[in-house]
């Protein structure tokens, strides 16, 4: 008998309801999901992280032979279920200390956007939370509007 493992239903759709969204504010060749990337040079040794999605500043088709890194990244985005502390915590931290500008936590469960800006090298200095009525818009593209629950499977 096989158990199944991976993501339940509502963070698969929103993950593509997401990407979806993304491609149409940036080129579909600048979103990625599920690929690997590099953090800070502290860090790189022992963790290469797989964000649920990210935007690059130039073409996938440049990174044939190596990672994205932090100067490459645009937005990071998490899409979280079970995964939320870890996210919140051991991913944010992660990601401040690589500089990474813009990184976003899709809280399905609690229907909200957490938006992780303003990084120390240490943590995040801001973190807002967007209930599912509000819209944010990522810092490579201010004028495009998210309304976090276009991106929320329906309850």
């Amino acid at each position: 008998m096989r158990t199944k493992k991976g993501k339940t239903r509502p963070p698969v759709i929103a993950s593509n309801l997401l990407h979806e969204w993304l491609a149409g504010v940036f080129a579909r060749n600048l979103v990625n999901s599920g690929s690997p990337i590099d953090v800070s040079d502290q860090d790189n040794k022992t963790s290469e992280p797989e964000p649920d999605l990210i935007v690059l500043r130039r073409d996938q088709s440049e990174f044939l032979h190596a990672n994205p890194g932090p100067a490459d990244l645009l937005l990071v985005i998490e899409i979280a279920d079970m995964t939320l502390g870890f996210d919140l915590t051991t991913k944010a931290r992660l990601y401040a200390r690589a500089g990474i500008a813009d990184y976003w936590v899709l809280d399905v469960s609690c229907r909200r956007m957490l938006v992780h800006r303003e990084s120390n090298r240490m943590n995040y200095c801001s973190v807002v939370s967007y209930d599912e009525n509000e819209c944010v818009a990522p810092l490579a593209s201010p004028r495009s509007e998210l309304r976090i629950r276009e991106v929320l499977p329906s309850s």
